[in-house]
């Protein structure tokens, strides 16, 4: 009688499964003896040891892989000044500094911020000296309800170091990325010029 398809199949599976239940014919040859490397830092399945700079402080933590910087700042270093907007990187409102350049927090994953610079809005002051950008917020009333305002306040930041601000249409264009849902953006544009011109 010819083979079946049906009967061809399960042949192919239980071959297989019979042996994996057999188990090994033969011991593993064992590892080449070489130098000792370093064990790890013990981490749960799926997360890493992540070392950055955050504020100027060495920081270290274990993270998911799939962990987006805005919550690792947020949840796992207390660093609540960075906000959580519309987690979609369309508002601004995570905004921080990774290696002097801006970037939307809640689209960055942590693990690529490994050995880098990350600085968030309470990096920003000295002491109980404010940087002079969030000085001009606060004298040019820059803000309304605040949940927009450490985002704006690490973009203009960023856009006075970069050499946008020229103009008030320059300011706009390089700010556009940051929303205010209460619309403080005349008052903002007057923060940045404050700082700019060192007022």
């Amino acid at each position: 009688m010819a083979p079946t398809r049906r009967g061809l199949l399960g042949g192919a599976v239980a071959v297989p499964a019979a042996a994996a239940l057999a188990g090994p014919l033969t011991e593993a040859a064992p590892a080449a003896a070489g130098p000792a490397s370093p064990t790890p830092a013990p981490v749960a399945a799926g997360e890493l040891e992540l070392a950055l700079t955050v504020n100027g402080q060495a920081r270290t933590l274990s993270v998911d892989t799939r962990v987006t910087l805005l919550d690792a700042l947020r949840e796992r270093l207390g660093l609540a000044g960075t906000k959580k907007g519309c987690d979609r990187g369309q508002c601004g409102a995570c905004t921080v500094h990774v290696d002097g350049r801006r970037v939307l927090s809640c689209r960055t994953l942590a693990a690529t911020v490994a050995g880098r610079q990350v600085t968030t809005v309470e990096g920003l002051a000295q002491g109980d000296a404010l940087h002079p950008v969030q000085q001009a917020f606060i004298d040019c009333d820059g803000f309304q309800c605040g949940s927009c305002t450490s985002g704006q306040i690490m973009s203009a930041v960023a856009l006075l170091r970069e050499g946008h601000a020229g103009s008030d249409a320059e300011i706009r264009e390089w700010m556009s990325g940051n929303l205010c849902r209460c619309g403080a953006y005349p008052h903002i544009v007057d923060a940045v010029k404050q700082a700019r011109d060192g007022a």
